[in-house]
């Protein structure tokens, strides 16, 4: 069975979500039933994965028995593995609280929700480009229908953006692919690092503008300017434990501009190693201001949310765009933390605009909550931890990314990181005194919040000073990833030279 650990993250939700959608049309309860327990599977799957991957090994699944480079396999190393348990635990969270109600407000939500979670997954575990174009459409198809569930104007008109945005990059992420198997004749990522290592002059030109156009591709899944204006109003649409799982949709793309240029454009890639990072360096700085001014001009918790996404994806952008060791491992630190704490932030949005009625999560004033104290309290540690305050975990990120920064990166870095701290701080300041302060006339509106609820943000909220608590060995784990990212001969000794562990 362990042999087979490496495939069931993408398996298991699979084969839940097929059930799902064929088999229980109706049963809500024994939907929900199974929507937690497969989740809950896949989070101890993670943890295993987590722990065999600790020591350093590389090891992949070839699928049907055909061995790279010519079959389809997944990898498992220590950056795969943190980012399929940090998967499991948000979904965890958005499925408990989609449990108090939310996924009776359409149709299928368990059933997608799964086949979201396969396709993010499979993009994190795939091994060669090809089926990372695939494992993205599978996780696109599924998001495109989730944030559509329970209707209405506002996500039908974001949705809208969302798909014609997003089956252009499709459309662009497979030109890129067909360019770059035309000049290298392979698609497998280890194979493809060594023969750029080898690669004629004449197709160098070639390959630079399949490189680039991945890149593009990259952006517009992780939201980096000018290809963020689609995220905003789509994550402040979405149902609330949908917009909770799309914190990690932004991550998909920072991964993949991690792996693919770490492990293709690395060192043997000669003129051709390292050429994203001067595009990515600028924009993430430019994201970041941007996003800095979106927070402080929004008017609603869930936009304000969104563009506190955005914020975080300047920040691990500009991590990239360092090009270091210790900036790899910082902004892998600061990822755990900001996918967990922007994720709980969407579901605690959804409870105060519940107990707000008609104002909903508007900041504006309104009446008196029934469990203001509660939600009041949860607000404070979310918005302390998202701002970077001490003593939760985003303190610890940001300062360990200030720190990585080289002499000449730190002016224009500092600046901005810490102004986006101090925006995050006033905006939520402002939204948190309107909501549990000024809104203090009238009878007190809403009723009792489900048991679901509290349980899926107190998860998603807790992490944060749990990653304070196990700071030490969260930052050693992160430490020996950007290790062994900085290394891709040991993928590739892996894959094709039999030093992997092959099930």
């Amino acid at each position: 069975m362990m042999q087979h650990l490496i495939v069931l993250p993408v398996v298991l939700p699979l084969l839940t979500g097929l059930f799902l959608l064929r088999s229980l049309r109706g049963r809500t309860r024994l939907k929900r039933v199974l929507g937690v327990t497969s989740t809950g599977l896949l989070t101890l799957v993670a943890v295993a994965l987590l722990m065999r991957a600790a020591d350093g090994e590389i090891a992949y699944y070839a699928l049907g028995g055909w061995q790279p480079p010519f079959g389809i396999v997944l990898v498992l190393d220590r950056l795969s593995a943190l980012m399929v348990l940090l998967t499991a635990v948000l979904a965890l969270g958005c499925v408990i609280f989609a449990c108090g109600g939310d996924d009776e407000k359409g149709s299928n939500f368990h059933g997608l929700f799964q086949l979201q979670l396969m396709g993010i997954n499979g993009a994190f575990l795939t091994g060669d480009l090809f089926n990372l174009f695939v494992f993205f459409e599978v996780l696109l198809l599924a998001s495109y229908a989730l944030l559509l569930h329970g209707g209405g104007k506002s996500r039908i008109q974001a949705a809208v953006h969302y798909v014609v945005l997003n089956l252009a990059g499709s459309a662009l992420f497979l030109i890129a692919v067909g360019t770059l198997y035309g000049a290298t004749g392979t698609l497998n990522m280890a194979d493809m690092a060594v023969r750029l290592g080898q690669l004629p002059a004449e197709r160098a030109g070639l390959v630079t503008a399949g490189a680039l156009m991945l890149l593009v591709v990259f952006g517009l899944k992780s939201a980096i300017l000018p290809l963020y204006f689609w995220l905003p109003r789509a994550y402040a649409a979405a149902p609330a434990p949908v917009a909770a799982l799309f914190a990690i949709m932004t991550k998909v793309g920072i991964y993949a501009i991690l792996r693919v240029y770490s492990l293709v454009f690395g060192e043997q890639a000669g003129d051709l190693a390292g050429l994203e990072q001067p595009w990515v360096w600028w924009l993430s700085l430019a994201t970041l201001a941007i996003a800095t001014a979106g927070v402080l001009a929004a008017r609603d918790l869930r936009l304000l949310i969104a563009y506190l996404v955005l914020v975080s994806v300047g920040t691990l952008l500009a991590g990239v765009g360092m090009g270091s060791v210790e900036a790899t491992a910082s902004l892998l630190y600061y990822l755990l933390h900001t996918t967990l704490v922007t994720g709980g932030l969407f579901l605690l949005a959804e409870m105060i605009g519940l107990q707000r009625g008609k104002a909903g999560t508007r900041i504006v004033k309104g009446k008196p909550l029934t469990q203001g104290g509660l939600l009041a309290l949860l607000f404070l540690a979310g918005a302390v931890a998202v701002a970077g305050l001490p003593p939760l975990s985003g303190a610890i990120g940001k300062a360990l990314l200030l720190n990585a920064a080289t002499p000449d990166q730190q002016p224009w870095l500092w600046p901005l990181l810490l102004a986006s701290g101090l925006a995050a701080m006033i905006a939520l300041s402002r939204a948190g005194s309107t909501f549990f302060w000024r809104s203090q006339s009238g009878e007190r509106h809403g009723e009792r919040l489900p048991r679901h609820h509290w349980a899926g943000v107190g998860l998603l909220l807790a992490t944060s000073p749990l990653l304070v608590a196990l700071a030490g060995p969260v930052s050693d784990y992160t430490r020996a990833t950007a290790d062994q990212l900085a290394r891709p001969d040991a993928v590739v000794d892996a894959l094709l030279h039999d030093a992997g562990d092959a099930p």
